[in-house]
């Protein structure tokens, strides 16, 4: 599928198109981006019970610094992902149980964090969605630099400002907003195939991959 495409949703094509992806998976939406792109050696920090998805507000810092994520916190808008591009680094946790409070309670859907977090049980116990390398006890500098509304690389995967963000189980992937409505009728024809070769396990028509029944 071309990411290559220009342009965003309107606000409410958009609420429509990330409460649909929430009844997906990243594995199912992977397969539908050729199997490209998706961050590699991020993993859920929470305690999974739904999916989380929601366009990215973009932050790039230095590394062991989150001075530009508090003032992310200040522009996120309800139902936003807050995606940081902390250089891989986990010598030192980049948001904690405050940061995830701030952002909770401001409406945010969730981070996604490439470097490190602190304050695991407050994640585990909360449910907030968080994706991230590591957990280390070590706090940030609050000195800069950091970029907002910035390309960042999150384990290989590029995320644009305003990417569609989708997070489970197995992981995280992005796409941009204006191939979201075709890649959604891809995911669920997928879903339809998928569950019909379930039922076929299930009932022994199943024939395998080859066409032999197996």
């Amino acid at each position: 599928m071309d990411r290559s495409s220009p342009g965003a949703t309107d606000s409410g094509t958009l609420a429509n198109l990330v409460a649909a992806f929430k009844r997906s998976s990243t594995a199912i939406i992977s397969d539908n981006l050729d199997r490209l792109p998706g961050a590699i050696g991020i993993r859920p920090f929470h305690r999974v019970k739904d999916v989380m998805a929601g366009p990215a507000l973009t932050v790039r810092v230095a590394a062991g610094d989150n001075l530009a994520i508090h003032k992310a916190l200040d522009l996120v808008k309800p139902g936003d992902v807050v995606v940081v591009d902390g250089d891989g680094d986990i010598g030192r946790a980049l948001v904690g149980e405050i940061m995830m409070t701030i952002a909770q309670v401001r409406g945010a859907a969730g981070f996604v964090i490439n470097g490190a977090i602190r304050d695991r049980n407050a994640f585990t116990q909360s449910g907030f969605p968080c994706f991230a390398r590591a957990a280390i006890h070590r706090g940030p500098f609050k000195n800069g630099p950091g970029e907002i509304h910035a390309k960042v690389s999150i384990g290989g995967l590029i995320v644009e400002p305003g990417d569609i963000v989708v997070g489970d189980d197995d992981g995280v992937v992005a796409f941009p907003q204006a191939i979201a409505a075709d890649l959604l009728k891809a995911v669920h024809a997928q879903e339809a195939r998928e569950e019909q070769i379930l039922r076929s396990i299930r009932d022994g028509s199943y024939t395998g991959a080859y066409g032999k029944k197996s």
